[in-house]
């Protein structure tokens, strides 16, 4: 594919015509890259109302003859109004140009053309007209053409690289696609690191910061004499993205701001598939774990197919189910709902990124601080357990824990059920799962117990009905919570910490930070209350029970 036609013409190649033989360029010469837009005939003083930019004016020179005084203000005219030229006929009006007129010329640039004798203008209009307009039918062929190779792409994949691609091969310029939603891309992709560290920023401080460049074209200076010409990609009236052409100065062309525009819309239509597709894929995966949390699917080949999985008969596997929270510190007022929600899709996008790193299939479900996820992996042949999905889950985990770019602003509580090989047992799973995040949230010493069968007892108490565990414990503990509410001192946490120092007496009082005899008081005061045998292996197996189930039910 060979790049769009060059579709500019200027006062050099105008000279080069055949209608243009016997003419001369006697001033001006550093104005032949003057571009030729149309040629008009104009022989009155007053020409600025009728000049436009590029225009080339043609004149007898009657001006010259009947305005002396004015026609200094005749050629200031035309340099203000940017014509491309004047071409003036010799030997039907006048017979030379004077000085003053040429040295103007030559000081501004303006292509001063003489023909010697005279000549039909009417051939010329129509040569350099008819130029131009084919010009233009080739170059709208050729964008017609541009634009059905975009719309093929576009119908037949999502790649955005492919239509880059495209614009790179008309434009033959370097091309730079700056996204809000996905990652920065260069075609080709040979650019230097620093140049496209340069760029990135440049998006960021000088398009993004400007709200007129964010939702239209703009061009836009970068170092080293190029020029950053900039399309923004729109839909539903956000600016998603912009595609740009890294240029040498003076090279802007309308044809490369025809392809930008059409690329631009090309993506545009593109990135609306791309979020509707992606719409619905969450929709359907909120769905679907929904309707596994209801237990709503008991076919096993319908469950897989509808997470795009093999069916079982063809593929053996490992399901877990589970849910990560964030957890905002403990300051009385509540975070701002704005970052509340842009640390959660910045949780989102590190989640997905990981799960996908790790090759694990998965379904994702966000309901507020709450993330449900689904992850499966295919049964090794030679594995009986599911260590090795537990050990990926548990790394996942501690990523989004200690991220790379620094200490989050929020606590993360993880908890996940049993592993198991049959995607609709996974409501089991789930329902272990929160039963490990209220273990972990209320115990500190089982905060990083991930997984429901590394919670120990705890699985025995969260099944035991909330009204008959509170019982147990007020059996247990009743007597002992109200001394301490009542005289403050610490008999609770002084029983918890003898328990688990196995009865020795200098071990708990070192771990309290308290002397041996304030020990030995409170000791005293213990048996006092709960009896001489609290620390008989029965009554102290009762009082350990009701110790860890105490927190789970504040």
């Amino acid at each position: 594919m060979t790049a769009l036609g060059e579709f500019t013409l200027y006062i050099r190649d105008v000279l080069e015509r055949p209608v243009f033989r016997k003419a001369r360029l006697i001033a001006g010469a550093g104005g032949t890259g003057r571009k030729v837009g149309w040629v008009h005939i104009l022989e009155i003083a007053n020409v600025a109302p009728y000049v436009t930019k590029n225009d080339l004016i043609m004149t007898t020179g009657l001006w010259l003859r009947h305005y002396e005084q004015q026609r200094l203000s005749y050629m200031q005219q035309l340099i203000r109004q940017e014509a491309a030229g004047l071409c003036v006929e010799l030997g039907t009006s006048i017979e030379n140009i004077p000085a003053e007129i040429i040295e103007l010329a030559d000081v501004s640039d303006f292509p001063l053309i003489v023909f010697e004798q005279p000549v039909r203008f009417v051939e010329i209009t129509q040569d350099i007209h008819g130029l131009l307009i084919n010009q233009q039918h080739q170059m709208l062929k050729d964008l017609e053409a541009f634009s059905r190779r975009l719309q093929q792409i576009t119908l037949q994949s999502t790649d955005v690289s492919a239509v880059l691609h495209v614009l790179y091969e008309y434009a033959k310029q370097q091309v730079v696609y700056y996204s809000t939603v996905d990652t920065n891309k260069f075609i080709p992709r040979g650019i230097s690191p620093a140049a496209a560290d340069e760029i990135a920023p440049f998006y960021r401080q000088r398009v993004e910061g400007n709200e007129s460049a964010h939702q239209e074209a703009g061009m836009f200076e970068l170092p080293q004499e190029r020029l950053l010409l900039t399309q923004p990609v729109i839909c539903l009236g956000q600016t998603l993205a912009h595609v740009g052409l890294v240029l040498p100065r003076r090279q802007v062309q309308e044809r490369l701001t025809l392809l930008l525009d059409y690329t631009a819309k090309s993506l545009a239509s593109l990135l609306l598939r791309m979020l509707f597709l992606e719409e619905k894929m969450l929709r359907d995966q909120n769905q679907l774990i929904q309707d596994i949390l209801n237990h709503q699917i008991e076919d096993e080949e319908e469950a897989r197919m509808r997470m795009g999985l093999r069916p079982p008969k063809q593929s053996e596997m490992w399901f877990a189910g589970g849910m990560i929270e964030t957890e905002y510190g403990g300051g009385d007022e509540e975070p701002d709902r704005d970052k509340v929600e842009s640390d959660q899709q910045d949780l989102l996008v590190r989640l997905r990124a990981l799960l996908k790193k790790y090759a694990l299939h998965n379904l994702i479900m966000q309901k507020g601080r709450r993330i449900y996820v689904l992850c499966a992996r295919e049964k090794p042949a030679k594995e009986d357990t599911p260590v090795s999905l537990q050990q990926t889950i548990r790394k996942i985990v501690e990523r989004l824990q200690h991220p790379a770019s620094g200490a989050p602003v929020f606590r993360l509580h993880a908890g996940f059920g049993l592993v198991r090989n049959r995607m609709t047992d996974m409501h089991r799973s789930f329902k272990e799962a929160e039963q490990v995040l209220e273990v972990a949230r209320s115990r500190a010493a089982v905060q990083d117990a991930l997984f429901y069968d590394r919670i120990g007892v705890y699985r025995l108490l969260k099944a035991i009905p909330a009204e008959a565990l509170e019982s147990f414990v007020q059996d247990q503990l009743g007597a002992l919570i109200a001394y301490d509410q009542e005289h403050h001192l610490h008999l609770l946490q002084t029983l918890d910490m003898y328990l688990k120092c196995m009865g020795s007496k200098n071990d708990t009082a070192k771990a309290l930070y308290i002397h041996r005899q304030t020990l030995y008081n409170r000791l005293d005061k213990l048996m006092e209350i709960l009896g001489e045998d609290y620390l008989e292996p029965e009554r102290r197996v009762c009082l350990e029970m009701a110790l860890l189930a105490l927190p789970l039910l504040t």
